[in-house]
C-alpha cells in the first residue's frame, strides 16, 4: 500500500502556490495535512490564547484548502491550530471553518482535538513524579502551575489517529508535534513507522526541503519500506542534499528526533535521487519508549510600555552607548525620587537599533551608522506602573544631553504619543514531559456537524 500525504505549506498563514496545490490534488492524495503553529515568535500566543496570524489571511488560505479537500475527497487536518494550539484557538479555527462551510453550502463533519491541560492535572503529575524535566527546565511548583494562563500538551500520532477515526472531513488539532499530523495516517495504515516519522519530519515545513522553499507544496508517498518526497511546484526540486539537511531544521541532533512514545533514528537512512525532482529514502528506524508528551506553559511575567527615539547628530550617534548608560542611571534616580519605586519594582532596558539591538554586548561588528534608534522597554508589575514610568522617561528620552555642560538636544520621536502600552508580557514556564498510561487521557475529542444551517 502507498499512503500519499499532501502538505500545502509549512504553516497556515504563510501562503502557498495555488497551481502547485492543484497539481498535488491531481496526484490523488490520501490526506491533506498542514501545521498551524509555532513557538518561533515567543510565548505571547500561548500565554494569551490568541493566534498571531491574521484571521482574514487564515480564512482565505483555509477556504482554498477546504476546496482542495472537497475536490480530493480526503480528510483535511491542521495541527497546532491558531499558532499555539490552545483550546481557545482550536475554537477560533473551528469558527472560521463553520463560517466557510456556511458560505459555500458544504455540510462537514469536523473533529476538534483539544490539547489544553488543566493546572490540577499537571500539578498532580508533578506530585506523583510523572512530570519530568528536560534540559534546561525551570523550577516548577503546584503554585507556579496554577499561575500559568495556558498549558498545552503536544499530541502525537495516537491522538490524531483517534480524531481521524471519527470519520471527520476536517480535523482541527490543538497543540501537536509538527510531524504527528503527517505520520498519523501512514502508520495507521501499516506503512513503515521509521519512514513515516522521517518523511513527516522532512515534510513538516512543506517545500522548505526543496530548492524553492516559498512554493510551499510538497507530496510525500509512504509505503512499507520507505518514502518518496516530491515538490508540487514545477520550478522546485528535491535533492538528497535538500532532503537530508532538513533533519537539522529545529533539531539539535541531525540523526535523532524525539516524539511521543519514542524516537526516530535516521543514522541508517539512505537518500537516493529518483530523478531531477524526487528523492527516495529508506533505512530510518522508529524506537519505542514509555509514553510521554511534552508540555508547554506560559504565564504573565509583567506588563510593558515602550518608547522609541532616533539619534541622528553624529556626536550622539557615536556616543549612543555612553548616552544610554548615563540616561539609565538618571532615570533610576528620578523614578526613586518621584515615584517611590525601587529597582526591584520595575526593569528598564534600552536597545540600540542599528548598533547592537539584537546581540547587545555580544555584537562584534562595529559600523558607522547615520542614525541610531533607541528603543526603551519598561517592564513592571502592572500596566499602570509601566505606563507611568514611560511617561516619566518621555522628556528625557527626547532631550537628555550627552554631557552635563551642553545645551539640551532634541531627538526624533517617530510617532506621537511616544510611549506605547504593550499589555501583558508572557514567559514560557515549562520544559517538561508528562508520562501517560493512556495517550488519550490528557486530550479531549469532540465531533460536530457544520454547514447547511446545522450550526454548532
Amino acid at each position: 500500500m502507498v499512503t500519499r500525504v499532501l502538505v500545502p505549506s509549512g504553516v497556515l498563514g504563510l501562503g502557498f502556490d495555488r497551481a502547485a496545490l492543484a497539481r498535488g490534488v491531481a496526484e490523488r492524495p490520501d490526506i491533506i495535512a498542514i501545521d498551524g503553529g509555532s513557538t518561533d515568535s515567543g510565548p505571547f500566543s500561548l500565554g494569551a490564547g490568541q493566534s498571531k496570524y491574521s484571521r482574514a489571511a487564515t480564512k482565505s488560505e483555509w477556504r482554498d484548502l477546504m476546496a482542495a479537500r472537497a475536490q480530493a475527497g480526503v480528510p483535511l487536518v491542521i495541527g497546532s491550530a491558531g499558532t499555539c494550539g490552545a483550546d481557545a484557538t482550536v475554537d477560533w479555527m473551528f469558527d472560521i471553518t463553520a463560517e466557510i462551510a456556511a458560505e459555500t453550502g458544504e455540510r462537514l463533519r469536523v473533529a476538534r482535538l483539544y490539547s489544553g491541560q488543566p493546572a490540577a492535572r499537571v500539578a498532580d503529575a508533578l506530585q506523583q513524579g510523572r512530570l519530568r524535566p528536560l534540559t534546561p527546565a525551570p523550577e516548577v511548583t503546584p503554585e507556579g502551575v496554577a499561575a500559568m494562563t495556558n498549558i498545552v500538551a503536544l499530541a502525537g500520532i495516537e491522538q490524531v489517529q483517534a480524531a481521524l477515526g471519527t470519520g471527520a472531513d476536517i480535523v482541527i488539532c490543538g497543540r501537536t508535534t509538527d510531524t504527528a499530523i503527517i505520520a498519523a495516517l501512514p502508520i495507521a495504515r501499516g506503512e513503515h513507522a521509521g519512514a513515516a516519522w522521517h518523511g513527516a519530519k522532512i515534510a513538516e515545513c512543506g517545500a522548505l526541503c526543496s530548492t524553492h522553499p516559498t512554493t510551499g507544496v510538497i507530496m510525500v508517498a509512504f509505503d512499507r519500506d520507505g518514502f518518496t518526497v516530491e515538490p508540487m511546484a514545477e520550478a522546485a526540486a528535491c535533492t538528497p542534499h535538500s532532503v537530508s539537511a532538513h533533519m537539522l531544521y529545529e533539531n539539535a541532533d541531525p540523526f535523532i528526533l524525539h516524539e511521543p512514545g519514542g524516537h526516530l533514528d535516521v543514522t541508517g537512512a539512505r537518500y537516493h535521487a529518483l530523478d531531477g525532482r524526487r528523492v527516495r529514502v529508506e533505512g530510518s528506524a522508529w524506537v519505542t519508549a514509555p509514553y510521554s508528551v511534552k508540555l508547554e506553559g506560559a504565564r504573565v511575567a509583567g506588563y510593558q510600555t515602550t518608547i522609541l527615539a532616533v539619534l541622528r547628530e553624529p556626536r550622539y550617534v557615536a556616543g549612543a552607548r555612553d548616552w544610554v548608560t548615563r540616561l539609565t542611571a538618571f532615570l533610576h534616580d528620578s523614578i526613586a525620587r518621584k515615584l517611590g519605586l525601587g529597582p526591584d519594582a520595575y526593569r528598564i532596558e534600552f536597545r540600540l537599533i542599528g548598533m547592537d539591538a539584537a546581540l547587545g554586548p555580544l555584537e562584534r561588528r562595529a559600523g558607522d551608522p547615520a542614525e541610531v534608534g533607541v528603543l526603551g522597554i519598561v517592564t513592571a508589575q502592572s500596566q499602570a506602573i509601566a505606563a507611568e514610568i514611560g511617561r516619566l522617561m518621555n522628556p528625557f528620552v527626547l532631550h537628555y544631553p550627552l554631557t552635563e555642560d551642553e545645551e539640551l538636544p532634541t531627538f526624533a520621536f517617530p510617532y506621537s504619543p511616544a510611549t506605547t502600552d504593550r499589555g501583558a508580557l508572557y514567559e514560557f514556564a515549562l520544559n517538561h514531559v508528562m508520562m501517560l498510561d493512556d495517550p488519550m487521557s490528557a486530550f479531549r475529542l469532540t465531533v460536530t456537524e457544520v454547514g447547511n444551517a446545522t450550526g454548532r
